[in-house]
């Protein structure tokens, strides 16, 4: 441990500590701006500096490791003083739109100026009008709003590895964005929205559907149906006040209602249903060599756009099954609206999803209209769907609770749990199990699945098959695993997985790019650990028993991967160049 002083207070810290930690131990808090607790310091504001006792030299806090003894001002006249001067420098270069901006009282910029007393900025106001970028479907780059922090270059570059964007120009000329300034639909990106997840301020948000879908539920002639996905019911209480992974299931369910749709589903049924196709699609390739092993999974549509962009030679290890959102559009538009004599074109079918690449999935391509319609009309991200209740007037926190409609609604725990790392895997298992063996798993609970570590693997005993898996998440960390998987392939060896899970957000769909902003560790493990409290709760928690899903395959589409399940519920992907 590291003795040190923080504006005088004896503080002990581990080895390797920087100033900024050191500080929030001592409950002092640095302003900062550039930083992010899951990304490297790379210290371009210049907002958190301080100084040493006794010196005027002034350090960045955020990449300043301590020392032995080391006392350190963290506030003082002039510190205060320079960093306000930063802020005006930035603001000087920034639109003054702030009412009109996505990002409205969720804005880090707008709060430190706000805590600096910022009334009147000194320097020219000066802003070099920039074309905004909204040509990928999923997200908008506005780079008049872009302040250089160059957090998403560290989360496109770092975290995800996926190198979209990059520091353009020098100095004052310095902008953002993909090679040679093409725009993001003909950039390597892959829609994840991690960007939007980490930008301190307005200049990358979700392509916005709130308009749209107001308008669709004013008109009479239509009916308005919802499906909420997984990861949203552990994080849209966070909007209203609520705790990280407080379970809003059916509180979600009454403010949909009472926003205008006529029916709601839940997604972790489609998600049971994903689980009977994708578990059948891998029985069927591990034991009767029916495709190539490893299976992938394809209920992540970023990893998916990843695939197609960067895995050639591995799309036939892709699952050909739908997403859980996918499934669900082409059940309600098909199944559902036969069983109540809806007309499809008359259905207004909306998903409630935590990613922004859902958004570009909807219509990926003609599969993603196998019901002979658009299988899901539009799609809101968390947040979105969180400006809707506080546009409707709703109190949130005071809605009863309520179910969701039969047949699509009910689920299982497996259902649940598809919304963190691990959980499609862990759900996969237990129903391939019990398909394989004919015997329920004794403990359900697969917790090598589990947790937040980057590649977690594990291997099963299935009636004697040693089962071999991964679960990848974040997309920075499954290079290896693919490289691994090719290496075997080149040698002509046994693969080193059977089933591989990636996810292409930290966490899962629980820390997807359209979920509340803030997403820490801390914030993703409660997330996720709601989930699994929703899971350990439900009656059932296994897919293969759900009743409304044995129900959707005897009546309608007879046994998984049949030949109607194929048409409706299935997929297939084409290579994609890196950049247009």
């Amino acid at each position: 441990m590291i003795n040190v002083k923080i504006n005088g207070k004896a503080v002990q810290v581990p080895e390797g500590t920087t100033i900024l930690a050191a500080a929030k131990q001592a409950n002092v808090k640095i302003p900062s701006l550039c930083y992010n607790a899951d990304l490297p310091a790379w210290a371009s504001c210049g907002i958190c500096i301080v100084r040493m006792e006794g010196t005027a030299r002034m350090i960045r806090a955020c990449c300043t490791k301590v020392t032995e003894g080391m006392s350190v001002i963290t506030h003082d006249p002039e510190i205060v003083k320079a960093r306000r001067t930063v802020l005006e420098l930035i603001l000087s270069n920034h639109p003054q739109e702030c009412l009109t901006c996505t990002r409205n009282n969720q804005c880090e910029l707008q709060s430190l100026a706000a805590d600096f007393g910022l009334r009147q900025i000194r320097f020219e106001h000066f802003i070099i009008d920039r074309p905004v970028d909204n040509s990928n479907d999923a997200i908008v780059f506005d780079r008049n709003k872009c302040i250089n922090c160059g957090r998403c270059v560290e989360v496109c570059q770092e975290m995800q590895k996926v190198n979209a964007i990059e520091y353009q120009g020098r100095g004052g000329k310095t902008v953002i964005g993909p090679a040679a300034l093409a725009d993001l639909a003909d950039s390597p990106c892959v829609r994840c929205g991690q960007c939007a997840l980490h930008c301190p301020v307005g200049a990358i948000y979700e392509n916005h559907s709130t308009r749209k879908v107001w308008d669709k539920l004013a008109d009479g002639s239509i009916v308005g149906v919802a499906q909420i996905a997984p990861a949203v019911r552990v994080a849209l209480g966070e909007e209203f006040g609520l705790e990280p992974g407080v379970i809003s299931t059916k509180k979600i369910y009454a403010a949909l209602r009472r926003i205008g749709f006529k029916y709601v589903f839940d997604t972790n049924f489609s998600a049971d249903l994903t689980i009977m196709e994708e578990g059948t699609e891998l029985i069927g390739r591990l034991l009767k060599g029916k495709g190539e092993i490893p299976l992938f999974t394809s209920c992540c549509p970023a990893w998916v756009d990843y695939a197609e962009k960067n895995c050639h030679d591995l799309l036939p290890n892709v699952s050909t099954a739908k997403s859980p959102q996918q499934m669900m559009g082409a059940m309600i538009k098909t199944y559902w609206a036969q069983k109540t004599g809806i007309e499809p074109s008359k259905i207004f079918s909306v998903s409630i999803m935590p990613c922004t690449a859902k958004k570009y999935e909807r219509k990926r391509n003609d599969d993603m209209r196998s019901s002979g319609f658009d299988d899901v009309d539009s799609v809101l991200t968390t947040r979105e769907l969180a400006r809707f209740i506080k546009q409707a007037g709703i109190d949130f926190n005071d809605l009863p609770e309520e179910e969701a409609d039969n047949p699509l609604g009910p689920y299982t725990g497996a259902g649940t749990i598809f919304g963190a790392t691990g959980g499609v895997m862990e759900a996969a298992l237990r129903t391939a199990y019990a398909v394989i063996t004919g015997k329920e798993l004794g403990d359900i609970n697969f917790t090598p699945a589990r947790g937040l570590k980057d590649v977690k693997e594990a291997k099963v005993d299935v009636n004697g098959t040693e089962v071999r898996i991964a679960v990848v998440h974040q997309l920075g960390n499954v290079e290896p695993v693919i490289e691994a998987v090719r290496a075997a392939k080149a040698a002509k060896k046994e693969p080193p997985y059977h089933f591989i899970e990636v996810m292409a957000c930290r966490g899962g769909c629980i820390a997807g790019g359209g979920q509340p902003y803030g997403a820490t560790d801390e914030v993703r493990a409660k997330r996720i650990a709601g989930l699994y409290t929703d899971d350990a709760k439900s009656e059932i928690r296994v897919s293969h028993k759900n009743p409304y899903v044995q129900a959707l395959y005897t009546e309608y589409l007879k046994e998984p991967n049949s030949e109607k399940a194929h048409h409706l519920l299935h997929t297939h992907y084409v290579e994609r160049p890196l950049y247009k």
